[in-house]
């Protein structure tokens, strides 16, 4: 044993390892930047590489781009308010405000530290379970995993808002549009109302562009201000680091959920973030700010989701089963090497095993250090003028969400559910809730059916479904009490609530509370044309979903106009005095207008026509830095689409005649 160690260790100090493995923290870097890719792309790109290449050093790029991605896509969910990836959504909601009010460096620097700490507690904890933690894996069947799916979905009850029941009704639109498409037990067609991209549903990098990133872009188009509201990019790293040192205890508990859920297959880094945010909220007691910038709700997702991919190690080594999408382009890049995953791992292989686990460790530290260096000068942007960004944010935007199914529908289901996040936040329906139920919702009906298959209603008598249950009831409780609302306040009590305008200036918030109750009509009557298997999930959402909306809409015709259901931004957020709603529309009419160009002409020939018509009208730009803005992200779209393979949309254009690259 102690040989296999030293020989371990050996390997992973040679120059040749500690250099494929920058070259693998390279590349994740730069994937992690761009929001919408992520590990699965980076991967992906890797694996052509690896034909002829040493196995342990294959292994270590590998590993480096697994490792830094969790990292490196901070950036953008700080800077941009935009997910990097599924793995970084909780990050987005206290790292944006935090950079909106000059702190970016300060956000970015605990992100940093506290994503490098949560990567090397997963490798030790990796290294001490990799021989005892077999057993325990392999004792989580379907019923254990349907329980902690609903585990998942307690952190409703912490991210509600205002309103518990536009809390749960958010969070049954974010099942129902998570059960589009194929239903797992019988393979029916679920709500695609003719339309063939709907047959596999929509896909999550459209649900987190479209909710998240879409309405910051137009309420900050509409502000006509930098993303950070002051001046000071703040105390810098040193500030972060001492954040993190502060709530150490808290980065130490939340990396422990990241390894423990990251083992379990299925679940990864779609969750993981939510719980250890939810646990922040609940756990906080001193001075909660939580949704308007609190630094905790910073480190907890961050040490959570990098603690993630050590856990995620263990099921896709030793049973290769893949804990997360990643994992899985990873294990076909064992496979690719002619490394096969099982008891082997711990066997004649060991020695493999322990070289990838260390390279995890190391890899978060090298991969947090290059991004500690660039915090300062890159939190900068956040100082230039969000009409000079915002063209390049929605062609980049834009572009990562046409990566999706690289159909032209992805980006018009990315305006559709733009709209419908623009209208959430305008009326305070909490975004995080709908994200947590559509992550979750195919994870809860595939192990709720396949628990019953197996096992019956029995399966509730099970310990480990027991023990999970009281954890999820915990968490409620918890999250009732904790609750906080879109400025990061614990909820009032109805009685204390402000007095409002009157009922009539409310009216938009029925008419839109309505229309979630005719969205939630319409899933029942679909769900009742499909059999018992089919419709039974949608069903019992829709009917839940239809119970939260009896209670919200007469508290919204009939009750005291102070009741927190009633809270809209156009009578009480960040905008009274300011313009009118029709400024909002202004933004989502730019992005409409690529797209609609796109439809026309093409993603690349669109995008040479509008991010000119967009510094030169809404910018007021002059024609120099016009040109100059426009070559420069002409060019990086056309390296990063060259680099990487990824292909533009086409339009009617493309389709009526033969033309070069890139307008093809």
């Amino acid at each position: 044993m102690l040989d296999t160690l030293i020989s371990s260790l050996a390997t992973l100090l040679s120059f040749q390892h500690l250099f494929y493995m920058l070259i693998g923290v390279s590349v994740g870097l730069v994937i992690g930047v761009i929001p919408g890719l992520g590990g699965i792309a980076g991967l992906s790109l890797l694996m052509p590489f690896l034909y002829g290449m040493d196995e342990i050093s294959a292994l270590a790029m590998l590993i480096g781009l697994v490792a830094v991605i969790p990292t490196s896509d901070t950036f953008s969910s700080v800077l941009m308010g935009i997910p990097g990836s599924s793995a970084s959504q909780a990050t987005v909601l206290d790292g944006f405000p935090l950079a909106r009010q000059g702190q970016a460096a300060r956000a970015l620097s605990a992100a940093f530290i506290s994503s490098m700490f949560g990567g090397v507690f997963g490798a030790l904890v990796l290294t001490g379970f990799v021989v005892v933690a077999r057993p325990l894996i392999l004792s989580f069947g379907s019923a254990e995993l349907f329980m902690l799916a609903l585990f998942g979905l307690s952190m409703v009850a912490v991210l509600a808002g205002r309103s518990l029941a536009k809390g749960l009704a958010a969070c049954v639109v974010g099942l129902l549009i998570g059960s589009i498409g194929g239903a797992p037990a019988t393979g029916e067609f679920r709500m695609i109302f003719g339309f063939t991209y709907l047959y596999d549903g929509i896909p999550l990098v459209i649900i987190g562009l479209g909710f998240f990133a879409i309405p910051e872009i137009a309420d900050l188009l509409r502000k006509n201000s930098a993303i950070a509201s002051g001046f000071a990019l703040g105390a810098g790293w040193f500030q972060g680091f001492r954040d993190w040192r502060n709530n150490i205890w808290l980065s130490i508990r939340c990396s422990g959920f990241g390894c423990m859920i990251g083992a379990i297959p299925g679940l990864g880094g779609s969750v993981v973030d939510w719980i250890a945010y939810g646990h922040a909220v609940q756990t906080t007691k001193k001075d909660p700010n939580f949704g308007k910038g609190d630094i905790r709700g910073v480190i907890a997702p961050e040490s959570a989701n990098n603690a993630m991919q050590g856990g995620a190690l263990l099921p896709t080594m030793l049973f290769g089963i893949p804990g997360s999408g990643a994992m899985a382009v990873f294990l076909g890049g064992m496979v690719l090497l002619g490394i096969e995953p099982g008891p082997s791992m711990v066997g004649t292989n060991l020695n493999i095993t322990y070289s990838v686990i260390w390279s995890l460790a190391l890899a978060n530290v090298f991969g947090a250090g290059i991004c500690l260096l660039l915090a300062l000068p890159i939190s900068k942007l956040t100082q230039i003028p969000f009409q000079r960004l915002a063209p390049f944010m929605i062609v980049l935007i834009c572009f990562a969400a046409f990566q999706a199914t690289r159909s032209l529908a992805d980006l018009v289901a990315l305006l559709v559910l733009g709209v419908l996040g623009v209208l959430m936040k305008r009326f305070g329906w909490p975004r995080p809730a709908l994200l947590i139920g559509y992550v979750l919702s195919m994870q809860s009906e595939t192990y709720l059916y396949q628990a019953l298959q197996f096992n019956g209603w029995s399966f509730l008598s099970r310990p480990g479904v027991i023990v999970i249950a009281l954890m999820t009831l915990a968490s409620i409780w918890l999250g009732l009490r904790n609750r906080v609302d879109e400025y990061g306040h614990l909820v009032p009590k109805a009685d204390d609530a402000p007095d409002k305008p009157s009922l009539r200036a409310h009216l938009p918030q029925i008419v839109f509370a309505l229309m979630i109750v005719g969205l939630m009509v319409v899933a029942l009557g679909d769900a009742l044309r499909h059999d018992f298997l089919g419709k039974v999930f949608p069903l019992s959402v829709s009917v839940i979903g239809l119970g939260m909306m009896a209670i919200l809409l007469p508290q919204l015709t009939f009750g005291k106009t102070g009741h927190h259901s009633h809270y809209d931004a156009e009578l009480t957020g960040d905008h009274v005095g300011q313009a009118g709603i029709g400024s909002l529309w202004g933004g989502l009419g730019w992005i409409a207008g690529l797209v609609g160009l796109t439809a026309l002409i093409g993603f690349y020939a669109a995008l040479l026509v509008f991010f000119p018509l967009f510094l030169l009208v809404r910018a007021r730009a002059g024609l120099l830095a016009t040109l100059l803005m426009t070559i420069g992200a002409a060019g990086f779209i056309l390296l990063l689409a060259w680099s990487l393979s990824l292909n533009f949309p086409r339009g009617m254009l493309q389709e009526a005649m033969r033309l070069p690259w890139p307008f093809r």
